[in-house]
C-alpha cells in the first residue's frame, strides 16, 4: 500500500486491480480491503456526477489523480503514456482535469499587476493526471465542457486556462447546492472579457482616465494634502460603473454604499457625481470652521447621495454612507441602511431593488472581526439584505504592512467561504477582466440574493497617505510600484491597437476632463475670495439630515382606557388551535388579565408590551433585536409564544389590530457590534420606526464600543446625521456576578456632550412606558441609552397602576412621598434605579422621618428646571 503515491506505478495499480477482480482471494488483505473501498467510492462518485451533470472529484484508479506529494512535471516523467492506454482511463483523466482546473484554476491565474505572469501550480501539471508530451496532440471531447465540442488535450487545457487561469480566477467549487454551482460554472465558460463590446470599451476607459485625472489633479494643485488617492488602484471606478450600467437590466432601483477612505473623494466625484466645485472647496482653508452647528469631520469621511442617470436613460439612486477611520465599522451601518430602503420600496420579499455594496481594503478584510460578523448575519431573517456585493481594493498592503505579516490565510477573501460566497480575483490592470467578472458578480446577486465578492489585485502608488514615505519599510515593492506603467495607459494602448479609439481620441477626453477641473478650481478660487455663503449649501446632496434642536417641551404620550382594554385583549388572546405551554398561559397571559380587571399592579414587561402596542395602533412600526430579545434574558418578555406540541409561533403584538403598523422583533446573531451597526443603519434610514437593540446583559455594550463612540454619539456632530435608536441596557448589581452587573453607566455620561444623547434610568413601567411613547413622538431624534433593570422587573414596589398610563408623560426628576409622620427634610438623597427602592425601604423599617429622596430619570440632557421645581 505504501507505493500507492502517484501514477508512475500505474501499471503495478493495475495488474493488481485485475487480480482482485478475477478472484478477491488472490491479492493480499490490505490490498483486497482497499480495493473494495475503491469500487464502493466510485459507485457513490458516478452517481453524483450524474446527477450533477460535472466531473466527478474521485479517483479513476487508485489514490492517483490527487496525490499526496507533488509528482513530476511532464518533461521529466518516463512512464508509458495515457496515449497507449484505454480510451476510458484517458477520459476519466481528462475529466478530472476539467474538475480540478475549476476546483485550484484560480491559484495559477495573473492577478497582481506588479508581476510578470501569474504563478504555477503542480497540482495542475499535466503529468499530475498522467499526461506527457505525446498525450497533447490526442483529440478528446467531455461532456462536462462545452459538450459537443472536439479538442485536442492542449487546446482543452488552453480553454481552461482562458476560463479558469487567465488574468481573473473564480473561487466557487466549495458551493454546496449543485444548482448554484452550476450556474457559476455555465456563466464563467460561456463568456469572456473579449465579448465587450466597442462603445463599452470607449465608456471604460473614459472613467479610468477621468479617475486617473483627478488623483493627478490634485496631486498637483494641493500638494501634501492628504487624499487617500485611488492611484494604482482606478479600475474600481470600472467595477462601480459597470454595476450601475447594468442596474436597470438586472432590476436594481439604488445602491446603499459603505467604504473607508482610500479612493473615497474619487468615488465622489466619478461615481457619484459630486460637482468638483464641492470637493475643492472641502480642501479649502476655511472649510471646516464653517461646517454647520457641528464639530465636522475630514473630507475623506463625509457621506452623499445622487441620482444617476444610465445610458439606457434609467435613474439609480446611490448612497455612499458616512464613515469614521474604523475601518469596517460602517459595514452593519450599511446593511441596516439597505434593509431600512428596501422596506421603504416596498422591496421585502424579493430585496432585489435596493442593493449593498461594500468596499473593502485586503488589510481590513482579513484582519477586522467585524467582517465575519457581517457575513454571518447576512441569511439571517431580521438581517438579511439579499445580498451584498463586496468590493476589495486589494493595495496588498495594509499601511506598511505586507500580507505575509497581516494574515494566515492564502487569500484576505478566505474568511468569505464560511457562507459559501463565490469569489472572482481580478487583475486590476486589466479593465475588461474587471468588467467581464463584475457583470457575473451582479447577477449571482439579483439571481441567488446571496453575498458574492470581487477582489481585485492593485497597488497603492503612494504610502498610505500623500504625506507617508512607503520606501522606509517597503523598499523593493515601491521601486517596482515606480516602474510601473498605469492601467489607463496600457489599456489605452490596447484600444489603440486594436483600433477602438485613435490617440487623438484619447487625448481629447483628457483634455476635456482636465478642463472642466481647471474651471471647477477657478469658480472655487472665486467663491472663497468673496466670502462664504449658507454653510448648510456645503452639504448639498449629502446625507446629512437637519432638525429642531433638543427641548423638555412635553409630548403626549397617555392612551385611553378604551386603547388599554384594545391592547391588553390582543397581548392576552391566542387563536383556538394555538397550544400555549401551561406555565406560560399562567404566569403570562391570565396574570395580565387579572392585572388589568384590578387596575394594577402593572410590571416592567407589561409596561413595554403597552408602549409597543400603542405605537402600533398608531401606526408606529416598532423593531427590536438583541441577544435573545424575543424571550428576555430575565424571561420577562415572551414577545413570541410557541406552540408547545409544533412550535408554532405566535406574536400578540402582531395580532392587534387589521390596520396596525408591523412589530419586527428577532434574536440576533451572538454579536454586538455588527447587530448594534445595523440596527443604527435602519435607524438613520427609517426614522418613522421605533428601532432598539437590546444588550443581554449591559456590560455586553463593550463589544459594540466603536459603534457607539463612532457613530452613536457623534455622528449627527460630524455628518448630521440624527438618530432614534434605543439602546435597552440591563443593569443593577444583582445576580450573575460583577462582569454582568454594570451597563457602564459613567462611560455613557463621560460621552454626552451639546444634546448629542439621552441617558435615563426610570424607575417605574409608566415611566419607561412614557419613555418609549416620548422617544417615537418627538419631533426630533436622539439616540437612547435605557438603564433596563433586572430586579426590578419583578419588584412589587416598582409597578405601576392604570392610571399611570391612561394620564401623565414622562417626568425627567421624580420626588417620592414622604413617610407617614415627617417632619422638617433636613437632608436630601438624590439617587436612580434600584437604588431609589433600597433607600426607601431602609427609610421605612428605620422609621427615617426627615430625609427626602428626588430620583433621577434622566441623568442627560439634565432638565434643571423641573429638578428646581422639585
Amino acid at each position: 500500500m505504501s507505493q500507492l503515491v502517484n501514477l508512475q506505478n500505474i501499471d503495478l495499480l493495475d495488474q493488481a486491480y485485475e487480480q482482485w477482480k478475477a478472484d478477491p482471494r488472490s491479492v493480499s488483505s490490505d490490498w483486497a480491503s482497499f480495493f473494495e473501498g475503491f469500487e464502493l467510492g466510485c459507485v457513490h462518485a458516478k452517481k453524483r456526477a450524474e446527477a450533477e451533470d460535472e466531473p466527478s472529484a474521485a479517483p479513476a484508479i487508485p489514490d492517483t489523480t490527487v496525490p499526496s506529494t507533488p509528482v513530476a512535471s511532464a518533461g521529466e516523467s518516463n512512464r508509458t503514456p495515457l496515449a497507449e492506454m484505454p480510451d476510458s482511463l484517458f477520459q476519466r483523466q481528462v475529466d478530472m482535469l476539467i474538475y480540478s482546473f475549476r476546483d485550484i484554476g484560480h491559484r495559477m491565474a495573473h492577478l497582481d499587476p506588479l508581476s510578470e505572469s501569474g504563478p504555477e501550480e503542480p497540482l495542475l501539471s499535466i503529468s499530475e493526471f498522467g499526461f506527457a508530451e505525446e498525450d497533447l496532440d490526442r483529440e478528446v471531447t467531455s461532456k462536462y465542457f462545452l459538450p459537443g465540442l472536439k479538442f485536442t488535450l492542449r487546446s482543452l487545457i488552453e480553454a481552461l486556462r482562458q476560463n479558469y487561469s487567465n488574468k481573473y480566477g473564480v473561487e466557487f467549487m466549495y458551493i454546496q447546492t449543485p444548482r448554484v454551482r452550476h450556474w457559476m460554472r455555465d456563466r464563467i465558460e460561456s463568456g469572456s472579457p473579449a465579448d465587450i463590446g466597442l462603445e463599452e470599451r470607449k465608456r471604460l476607459l473614459r472613467v479610468i482616465l477621468e479617475a486617473e485625472g483627478f488623483e493627478y489633479f490634485l496631486h498637483t494643485k494641493y500638494v501634501g494634502q492628504k487624499r487617500f488617492s485611488l492611484e494604482g488602484a482606478e479600475s474600481l471606478i470600472v467595477i462601480l460603473d459597470t454595476i450601475l450600467q447594468n442596474c436597470p437590466g438586472a432590476g436594481i432601483e439604488e445602491i446603499v454604499m459603505g467604504m473607508a477612505h482610500r479612493g473615497r473623494l474619487n468615488v465622489l466625484s466619478n461615481f457619484l457625481n459630486k460637482s468638483p466645485e464641492m470637493v475643492f472647496n472641502e480642501f479649502s482653508e476655511n472649510y471646516m470652521p464653517d461646517t454647520p452647528g457641528g464639530d465636522g469631520d475630514v473630507k475623506y469621511h463625509l457621506g452623499y447621495k445622487a441620482v444617476r442617470t444610465t445610458g439606457d436613460g434609467s435613474e439609480v439612486e446611490i448612497r455612499l454612507s458616512a464613515n469614521p477611520s474604523h475601518l469596517e465599522a460602517v459595514d452593519p451601518v450599511v446593511q441596516g441602511k439597505a434593509r431600512a430602503r428596501q422596506r421603504q420600496r416596498g422591496d421585502t420579499s424579493e430585496r432585489k431593488k435596493v442593493l449593498p455594496v461594500l468596499i473593502h481594503g485586503d488589510a481590513a478584510f482579513a484582519g477586522q472581526g467585524i467582517v465575519a460578523e457581517v457575513l454571518n448575519m447576512s441569511q439571517l431573517p431580521g438581517y438579511r439584505t439579499g445580498g451584498t456585493l463586496h468590493i476589495i481594493v486589494n493595495n496588498q498592503i495594509g499601511f506598511t504592512t505586507l500580507p505575509a505579516d497581516a494574515r494566515s490565510t492564502h487569500y484576505c477573501t478566505d474568511v468569505a467561504k464560511m457562507i459559501e460566497a463565490p469569489i472572482f480575483h481580478v487583475n486590476g490592470d486589466d479593465p475588461l477582466a474587471v468588467a467581464f467578472v463584475t457583470k457575473i458578480a451582479l447577477d449571482y446577486r439579483q439571481q441567488f440574493n446571496a453575498d458574492v465578492i470581487i477582489d481585485m489585485y492593485c497597488y497603492r502608488k503612494h504610502g498610505h497617505n500623500e504625506g507617508d514615505e512607503p520606501l522606509f519599510t517597503q523598499p523593493n515593492l515601491y521601486r517596482a510600484i515606480e516602474e510601473k506603467t498605469s492601467v489607463s495607459s496600457l489599456f489605452q494602448k490596447q484600444l489603440i491597437e486594436d483600433g477602438t479609439l485613435t490617440e487623438e481620441q484619447v487625448k481629447e477626453i483628457q483634455a476635456d476632463y482636465h478642463s472642466v477641473l481647471d474651471s471647477a478650481l477657478e469658480e472655487v478660487k472665486k467663491s472663497n475670495s468673496e466670502g462664504a455663503g449658507d454653510s448648510r449649501d456645503k452639504f448639498s446632496e449629502s446625507t446629512a439630515v437637519f432638525q429642531p434642536s433638543y427641548s423638555f417641551e412635553t409630548v403626549e404620550t397617555a392612551i385611553s382606557k378604551e386603547t388599554l382594554g384594545k391592547l391588553v385583549k390582543g397581548l392576552t388572546t391566542t387563536p383556538e388551535t394555538f397550544k400555549v405551554l401551561a406555565k406560560i398561559q399562567r404566569i403570562l397571559l391570565d396574570r395580565r388579565k387579572e392585572v388589568y380587571e384590578a387596575g394594577g399592579p402593572y410590571d416592567w414587561s407589561y409596561g413595554e408590551a403597552l408602549a409597543f402596542g400603542a405605537l402600533l395602533l398608531e401606526g408606529t412600526p416598532v423593531r427590536l433585536s438583541g441577544q435573545d430579545s424575543r424571550r428576555g434574558t430575565f424571561s420577562q418578555r415572551h414577545s413570541v409564544l410557541y406552540d408547545e406540541m409544533t412550535r408554532e409561533r405566535y406574536i400578540p403584538l402582531l395580532n392587534l389590530a387589521e390596520d396596525q403598523a408591523r412589530f419586527c422583533v428577532y434574536n440576533s446573531l451572538l454579536s454586538e457590534a455588527a447587530v448594534l451597526g445595523f440596527d443604527y443603519g435602519y435607524s438613520l434610514d427609517y426614522p418613522d420606526m421605533l428601532c432598539l437593540w437590546e444588550a443581554q446583559f449591559g456590560d455586553f455594550a463593550n463589544g459594540a464600543q466603536v459603534i457607539i463612540d463612532q457613530f452613536i454619539v457623534s455622528a449627527e456632530a460630524k455628518w448630521q446625521h440624527p438618530s432614534g435608536l434605543v439602546l435597552l441596557l440591563p443593569h443593577g448589581y444583582e445576580g450573575q456576578g460583577p462582569e454582568h452587573s454594570s451597563a457602564r453607566l459613567e462611560r455613557f455620561l463621560q460621552m454626552c456632550a451639546r444634546e448629542n444623547i439621552q441617558v435615563c434610568y426610570p424607575t417605574t413601567p409608566a415611566q419607561y412606558f412614557h419613555l418609549l411613547r416620548r422617544q417615537a413622538r418627538r419631533k426630533f431624534k436622539k439616540p437612547l441609552i435605557v438603564m433596563t433593570p433586572k430586579s426590578l422587573l419583578r419588584l412589587p414596589a416598582a409597578s405601576s397602576v392604570e392610571e399611570d398610563f391612561t394620564s401623565g408623560t414622562f417626568r425627567e426628576v421624580l420626588d417620592s412621598p414622604m413617610p407617614e409622620g415627617s417632619g422638617k427634610v433636613t437632608r436630601v438623597i438624590f439617587c436612580s434605579g434600584k437604588i431609589y427602592y433600597e433607600l426607601a425601604d431602609y427609610r421605612k423599617k428605620h422609621h427615617v422621618l426627615d430625609t427626602a429622596i428626588v430620583r433621577i430619570e434622566q441623568l442627560y440632557p439634565f432638565h434643571d428646571q423641573l429638578f428646581v421645581d422639585v
